[in-house]
């Protein structure tokens, strides 16, 4: 019986405009009717997740900043940041490599300065509540840091994800996207996320279903009984998760929960 559904948004859930599909909310909501609670597990901020899924807020649990933020029905269930004694070293180390970007992530607001058009369209996009400011080392200490998002004006995996991790000491990097690399406490990740979640609830391992298409998804898949990737995903982690759905511009993710509805995964 299935308790827990997890998914990715980014290339996953969202269609190829980077649009949630409409007939999600009738589904969380039968979902939700039937006890099996639903969770969008993204990088994005709570804020952001908030409005994506307003009809439905309460019906959902928020898997924010990949696992660093968990909210249910307004509430913190679970929080990992980032040491404040640690920030200022890595925003200095990322200000060193040219065309890297970095957003500092905080529990409600997410911070930038200065940056090409392309990287603030893609902040304001990714984070409702985006501040732009003259320094990102005078936000330390003003809320907790969920991650540093790093905006990569080449190529994620070809430049800064083999750049930062040996930089970073203390700290985890991670590819979450095809120009975006993840920077975070090394205890938060999805995974992280999903095993406190099923403490909470005191859901089974094979009681949860996941979706994803990136590594930042990986350890989510591995704490999940049932784990796919859609058929657009990263080689690399398809090639280790081995199931699949159809693309994401293909709503396949739609079409497994719709099957779940239907008693074909229960």
């Amino acid at each position: 019986m299935i308790r827990f559904i997890a998914t990715d948004l980014d290339g996953t859930l969202l269609d190829g405009d980077r649009k949630l599909p409409e007939e999600i909310f009738p589904l969380i909501s039968a979902l939700y009717g039937r006890g099996i609670l639903f969770a969008p597990a993204s990088g994005r901020q709570y804020a952001n997740l908030k409005a994506l899924f307003a009809p439905v807020k309460d019906e959902v649990l928020f898997l924010c900043e990949n696992g660093a933020l968990v909210k249910y029905q307004g509430r913190t269930l679970h929080l990992t940041p980032i040491r404040d004694d640690l920030l200022k070293g890595a925003l200095e180390e990322i200000g060193k490599i040219p065309r890297l970007h970095p957003v500092l992530c905080g529990t409600e607001h997410a911070y930038i300065a200065g940056g090409t058009e392309k990287f603030r369209e893609l902040a304001f996009e990714a984070y409702t509540n985006c501040v732009q400011t003259d320094s990102l080392e005078s936000v330390i200490g003003r809320e907790p840091v969920c991650k540093i998002a790093v905006f990569d004006e080449l190529s994620a995996a070809s430049h800064c994800i083999k750049l930062l991790p040996q930089r970073l000491g203390g700290l985890r990097t991670i590819l979450s996207g095809d120009v975006w690399c993840d920077v975070s406490a090394p205890e938060a990740s999805k995974g992280a996320a999903v095993r406190r979640i099923r403490e909470i609830f005191g859901f089974e391992k094979k009681e949860c279903i996941a979706f994803g298409d990136h590594m930042n998804d990986y350890e989510m898949l591995s704490e999940c009984g049932r784990a796919y990737v859609t058929e657009n995903a990263y080689p690399p982690l398809k090639k280790l998760i081995g199931k699949t759905v159809p693309s994401n511009t293909e709503g396949g993710v739609i079409l497994k929960l719709k099957e779940i509805l239907a008693g074909k995964e229960l």
